[in-house]
C-alpha cells in the first residue's frame, strides 16, 4: 500500500524549507516502510497567495504494508512538523493512501497549480471524502497545498522528485546506467525518445520528473552528450 504525506508552508524566506522538512521526515519513517521518494509540486504564483519563493509543496511517497494506520502516520509527522516548527510559518500536513484520494482531490490539485483555493474548500473537500488534513499553527493555510499535493502526487503526472534512491549522491555528471541504477526509472529527450547510454550533465543533482507514476529524467543532446531538463 501506498501512503502519500503531504506538507506545505512550513518555512520563512530565512528558514529551511519545506522541501528539505520533508527529506529530514522522509528518513524518520522507516519504522512505518520504505519510502519510495520525495516529490514537489509546483502551485499557483499570484499576489494574493503568500509563500517564502516558489509555492510548492512537498509529498513524501510511503510503501507500508496493509497494517499501518493513517491516525499513526498523521501523529508521528505532526510531532516532526512541530518540533521544527518555523515562527511565520503557516504549516498543514494532509495524509492518505492512493486509493484514498481519487479523482476531486486530483482536481483540487490541479486547480491549485492555476487559481485561488481558499483553507475552506481544502477543509470542506477533505471532510467530504474523509482525508486527514491538519493545520499546524499560524493561519494553517499549509492545508491548501497539503491537499493539492495529495492530488497532483496521486496523479502520477505532476513535479518532480527531490529524493528518491541514490540520487543525491550524485552531482554535476553522470552515465544514464548509473542514474538508472540510482533510481531514475526512463530518461527521456524532450521529443520522447528512450535514452539508454550516454552522459547527462546536470545543475546539481538529477530531478526526474513524476511521469505516469515513473521517475522520468528528461534531457536534451548537445555536443555529443545531454543536458538534463528539469519539469515540473
Amino acid at each position: 500500500m501506498t501512503i502519500l504525506i503531504a506538507i506545505d508552508d512550513t518555512d520563512t524566506k530565512e528558514s529551511r524549507g519545506t522541501g528539505r522538512l520533508a527529506r529530514t521526515i522522509a528518513d524518520s519513517l522507516r519504522h512505518f516502510g520504505s519510502v519510495a521518494g520525495v516529490t514537489r509540486h509546483q502551485l499557483f504564483v499570484h499576489p494574493s497567495i503568500p509563500y517564502t519563493s516558489h509555492n510548492s509543496c512537498a509529498v513524501i511517497h510511503l510503501q507500508t504494508a496493509n497494517g499501518v494506520a493513517v491516525p499513526e502516520i498523521v501523529d508521528f509527522v505532526s510531532g516532526k512538523i512541530l518540533d521544527d516548527f518555523i515562527e511565520g510559518s503557516d504549516p498543514g500536513l494532509a495524509v492518505a493512501p492512493t486509493s484514498g484520494i481519487g479523482d476531486l482531490v486530483v482536481k483540487f490539485g490541479q486547480d491549485a497549480k492555476k487559481c485561488v483555493l481558499s483553507r475552506g474548500d481544502a477543509v470542506t473537500l477533505a471532510e467530504r471524502i474523509g482525508i486527514a488534513l491538519v493545520g499546524l499553527g499560524g493561519s494553517c493555510d499549509g492545508v491548501i497545498g497539503a491537499l493539492a499535493g495529495l492530488g497532483l502526487a496521486s496523479s502520477g503526472n505532476d513535479g518532480r522528485y527531490v529524493m528518491k534512491g541514490r540520487l543525491r549522491e550524485l552531482s554535476r555528471e553522470a552515465r544514464v546506467e548509473d542514474l538508472l541504477l540510482a533510481g531514475v526509472d526512463e530518461v527521456h529527450t524532450m521529443a520522447g525518445e528512450r535514452v539508454k547510454f550516454g552522459t547527462v550533465r546536470m545543475r546539481k543533482f538529477p530531478k526526474p520528473s513524476l511521469r505516469n507514476h515513473r521517475a522520468v529524467l528528461f534531457v536534451e543532446e548537445r555536443d555529443g552528450s545531454f543536458d538534463e531538463v528539469v519539469r515540473d
